[in-house]
């Protein structure tokens, strides 16, 4: 599907400077063909804060290092033994832990590709009649942008970045993490409850192409994800929150939120993921790991047969499909030859071909990326409902997002359709058991569904919060965080010079240090 793209996510305007006397100087020195914020469309900045929400643009410059070098490997979705994917040995690269906020020359990362374009065009639109329905998706998008930024690193830039041209604000304070939270639940409640059916339909939208009705269903799903968050940290709030929640939400997998990709319009358009997976050593020595496949296999799980294969290299078609021969590889070995390390000397080692990659259907360059599903929302009502007995029962609540985990992967490609019927049966052999066990079936199916969405950034962010599923972490030796899974990615050292006096508090302010051992606000022990 072809999506009007921008490939910069800030317009230059030029300012004439000349001399003249005439009273018409304003008149004059303008150029009528020049961009202005009065003739600018701004649904050209809706598709860029989408698309690169996404990833970099230059060569999944963030996707690469934070989802999965570290993400994936840490919650023990992916297994590598390349040496620079540090995840799951739990190495600390500074570089590549600040690679979602930005690269050393700014030019990739969170801030420069998504936050930018996204305030453009939030402050652009405020109070335009026209442009009120995209004035509400780029705040819903807003809110989308600043989750992720804030449960990677917890305090950070927020009520002033993006500022340094309309506020002219070059130093952004840190927010801290609770009055983040608290904003962002305000401003869903808000930007959702202004949408307006009847209204305008934005031309930029490449995730729902202007269909207001999805939109207000995924911005209270999104709500419902931001409110159960804070779960561990303050309960009383996440229980008020979801109670408004009711009966508003995603309703199956056709208002699944993703992004289509084009495979024909090069780095700026391709899949994110698949650019880097399909790219050597990746395509060969990335695997599922062991945890994940024996989760699936231990449970007779159907989506086995089409999410993996081994024998295969990653995006070319072929390899064994067959549930019975699935291998996933063990987290936290290398290619150093040392016994006890490398990876030949893994307990069952037999070949690196025969751990399981991901399927082709998975990992295409044209592959949708997955932003938030139903089967996601549902999972999240599950807990809720087992939690603080709210919103109808946890046990059909946890059917309908197990359900929805497995049915949904045909949208990544028909042949990786799973009937409906076979999930059921899936459903009905593994029942819901309620209390503590039933919080631990619930998230461990939310992390087995994130994992095949690829999104780790969000598999880590709900194992932080509930610490489900169970895993056992890696003990490598030199490991930054004494043998522990890692709590949070460190503060961009390059923030110490562009931004010392409030990087300082920040980076001082830290439960734990600001290190990967630290924990953000809502991950408090």
């Amino acid at each position: 599907m072809k999506k009007k793209l921008i490939y910069s996510s800030l317009l230059i305007m030029g300012l004439s400077v000349a001399s003249s006397c005439t009273k018409n100087f304003d008149k004059l020195n303008t150029d009528p063909t020049a961009f202005s914020a009065t003739n600018f469309d701004p649904n050209y900045l809706l598709t860029t804060a989408q698309l690169d929400y996404t990833g970099s643009q230059d060569f999944s410059y963030d996707t690469w290092r934070a989802d999965l070098i570290y993400c994936s490997d840490m919650i023990q979705g992916f297994a590598t033994s390349i040496g620079y994917w540090a995840g799951d040995k739990y190495l600390a690269n500074p570089e590549y832990t600040a690679a979602y906020w930005q690269s050393d020359n700014g030019a990739d990362g969170a801030y420069s590709e998504q936050v930018k374009p996204i305030v453009d065009m939030v402050t652009t639109t405020d109070g335009v009649a026209k442009y009120n329905n995209l004035h509400q998706i780029g705040r819903i998008m807003k809110v989308l942008i600043f989750e992720r930024i804030t449960d990677l690193y917890g305090d950070v830039p927020y009520s002033q970045a993006g500022e340094g041209y309309y506020g002219k604000i070059l130093f952004p304070v840190y927010d801290k993490q609770q009055s983040i939270y608290t904003n962002l639940i305000a401003e869903l409640q808000d930007a959702t409850s202004k949408l307006n059916p009847t209204g305008d339909i934005p031309t930029g939208d490449a995730i729902y192409h202007g269909n207001i009705g999805k939109w207000q269903r995924f911005g209270n799903s999104l709500l419902l994800r931001v409110a159960m968050r804070l779960s561990k940290v303050d309960p009383a709030t996440a229980k008020s929150v979801v109670q408004t929640l009711i009966g508003k939400t995603m309703s199956a997998n056709s208002d699944d939120a993703f992004l289509l990709h084009d495979p024909t319009g090069g780095r700026p358009t391709v899949n994110r993921v698949s650019q880097v997976l399909q790219g050597g050593p990746e395509n060969t020595y990335v695997k599922w790991s062991q945890t994940f496949i024996n989760e699936l296999k231990s449970t007779n799980d159907p989506r086995l047969a089409v999410i993996s294969v081994t024998n295969g290299t990653i995006g070319v078609a072929g390899g064994d499909a067959t549930p019975a021969d699935q291998k996933g590889q063990p987290n936290g070995y290398d290619l150093s030859g040392t016994p006890g390390l490398t990876l030949g000397s893994a307990p069952g080692f037999t070949t690196l071909g025969d751990y399981s990659s991901p399927s082709t259907y998975l990992v295409q360059m044209g592959s949708p990326t997955f932003i938030f599903t139903y089967g996601e929302s549902e999972l999240l009502w599950a807990d809720a409902a087992e939690r603080f007995s709210i919103g109808g029962s946890a046990a059909t609540h946890y059917a309908n997002g197990v359900e929805a985990a497995i049915t949904y992967l045909s949208e990544y490609d028909p042949g990786a359709t799973v009937s409906q019927s076979a999930a059921a049966a899936y459903v009905a052999a593994n029942p819901y058991v309620a209390g503590e066990t039933g919080l631990n079936m619930i998230n461990t199916q939310y992390w087995v569904l994130t994992n095949t969405m690829m999104d780790f950034y969000e598999s880590w962010s709900n194992w932080r919060r509930t610490n489900y599923p169970t895993l056992t972490p890696v003990v490598y030796p030199g490991n930054a965080t004494n043998g522990t899974i890692p709590r949070r990615f460190p503060y961009p050292l390059v923030e110490a010079a562009n931004n010392p006096t409030n990087y300082t508090a920040a980076h001082n302010a830290v439960p734990g240090g600001d290190v990967l051992s630290g924990r953000v606000w809502w991950d408090a022990q």
